[in-house]
């Protein structure tokens, strides 16, 4: 090893420490001998003081400020991350255990397994100062193989994310992204859904925050084309030239265009907390289409269609112990109505989705102190599709969910979770029998609720913390319906005939983030 790059040593282990100890020891002897300050610094033979100096020149100026501290550099690198869980449940005739919530977004802890898959490679280019990030997620839904093992083996996958996006590109703050994106904000993590906004397009999006880092404006357009007929059809034609056979031909191919707008302003209050508001809104647009009636060879014209969001959210936070609440206001017109990837069965009567509506208020908050937490969240949802009658797709829900923790130990502790469902929904024909569960023939209307309740003992491997993943748990859940809600299941399923049922099983949900920058 060269001695001039051996900048350490241990001189109890290194016999070379010794001389060259002696020989830093004398250079330093020297240095302090010769070094003006320390002879002045010593006590001098003469007891009577030098004379004070006047002042140096240098030292009337004020001192130079600080240099600041340059900006960290985003670490450049793969990273792989991913959201998930797998469940392994049963009823108490051990059968499978089965989602049993009637409202459209119900508690998380009887989802089916679910596999998010993150692969992210982040650069940052010295010569540019950007910062680019390639992101693919992949995404296996249930049912997994064990019970999906026929052969040849098949799986629910698809692509989620494959997108490009770059910051700071010639504008700090300034980030724009191209491709396949799951676009959203925060969510309602005890009903595992986003409630403002909810996007999944190929397009493009822009964003720009302001030097505060408090404000920032975004928007986004994209594209999508649901499997359903209002959409695309393909029918039998002719092959070119008169060849034998048939040929498949997209009679009706339409695409939906979706762009997004957000503004979102953060309020600092205290040393950490804030009040965060958020104004949204969507503008969907379908073209018009040609489309074959079950008539051969006699086609319909489906016209233009369009819809739009506009929505709202306040969420303060105390920016510890992860406390925040989240209030989200949404309301959704025409084709925006039915979603991003739905479509009216029930059109208007000049066949688009004019006068489709619905109205989404929803919370979700978490607090923790000392061995307590508790999460909550709960929406009131009404729909109402395009046509006049109320009929069974109209419908209005809600859902109130609450889930108090209580850790024995830093590592794990024992939740409670408790929820009330309801919906009350139209009804086509009208009951005969007024004395039908669940009927309201004056209103034709048929009302149904749950109540649920369970027990969770957890462990939590990251630590104390309602947010922290990985987290195992066993789950036991009861559910009691009442006879409005037996009658929304086909006759036969179990779930119309028990009134009590049982969820017991063992669940792992996982939450790991892959680029550390973005």
């Amino acid at each position: 090893m060269n001695p001039i790059l051996h900048l350490s040593c241990d001189p109890a282990h290194d016999a070379r420490c010794a001389p060259r100890r002696g020989t830093v020891s004398a250079l330093l002897g020297a240095a302090l001998w010769v070094s003006p300050a320390v002879v002045n610094g010593q006590p001098t033979t003469t007891p009577t003081p030098a004379p004070e100096a006047p002042p140096a020149v240098v030292n009337a100026q004020p001192p130079p400020p600080p240099t600041p501290s340059p900006a960290p550099v985003p670490e450049s690198g793969f990273f792989f991350g991913g959201v998930g869980r797998v469940v392994a449940a049963t009823d108490a005739e051990m059968g499978p255990g089965r989602d049993a919530d009637i409202v459209w977004r119900g508690s998380r802890l009887d989802e089916s397994t679910y596999i998010q898959m993150d692969l992210e490679r982040q650069d940052h280019w010295e010569s540019t100062g950007a910062t680019t990030r390639v992101a693919v997620r992949l995404v296996v839904d249930a049912p997994v193989l064990h019970y999906n093992n026929a052969r040849p083996w098949n799986i629910n996958m698809s692509v989620r994310n494959a997108f490009v996006e770059e910051r700071d590109l010639g504008v700090k703050g300034l980030s724009v992204w191209v491709g396949s994106r799951l676009y959203r904000g925060d969510n309602a993590e005890l009903l595992d859904f986003w409630p403002l906004d909810w996007l999944n397009t190929l397009g493009g999006g822009v964003r720009y925050d302001l030097p505060s880092k408090r404000t920032y404006f975004a928007a986004h357009a994209g594209v999508n084309r649901p499997l359903s007929p209002y959409y695309l059809q393909t029918v039998e034609r002719p092959p070119a030239l008169n060849q034998p056979g048939a040929a498949n031909v997209n009679l009706l191919d339409r695409q939906r265009l979706i762009s997004s707008v957000k503004a979102s302003h953060t309020v600092p209050v205290g040393e950490k907390g804030g009040v965060k508001g958020v104004l949204y809104g969507e503008l969907h647009q379908l073209p018009s289409g040609t489309r074959e009636t079950a008539e051969a060879g006699v086609v319909e014209r489906l016209p233009r269609d369009s819809g739009y969001v506009v929505g709202a959210q306040i969420s303060p936070f105390t920016g510890v112990n992860n406390g925040h609440l989240h209030l989200f206001l949404r309301y959704a017109g025409d084709l925006a109505a039915y979603g991003e990837f739905g479509a009216p069965t029930q059109p208007a009567p000049d066949g688009t989705a004019t006068g489709a509506h619905e109205l989404l208020f929803t919370l979700s908050g978490n607090y923790e102190t000392g061995p307590l937490g508790l999460m909550a969240a709960g929406y009131v949802r009404s729909f109402r599709n395009a046509s006049e009658p109320f009929d069974f797709a109209d419908l209005d829900e809600g859902i109130l969910l609450v889930r108090p923790h209580l850790y024995l130990r830093d590592w794990g502790g024992v939740a409670v979770e408790a929820s009330y469902q309801a919906q009350r929904r139209g009804r086509v024909p009208p009951p005969a029998d007024p004395a039908a569960a669940g009927a309201h023939p004056a209103a034709s209307h048929h009302s149904a609720s749950l109540v649920r309740l369970g027990l969770v003992p957890f462990l939590n491997a990251a630590g104390k913390g309602d947010f922290k993943r990985p987290q195992f748990r066993f789950i036991w859940l009861v559910t009691r319906r009442d006879d409005g809600a037996k009658a929304l299941y086909p006759q036969d399923d179990v779930f119309s005939q028990r009134t009590w049922e049982h969820f017991i099983g063992l669940n792992v949900e996982w939450n790991i983030k892959a680029s550390p920058a973005f």
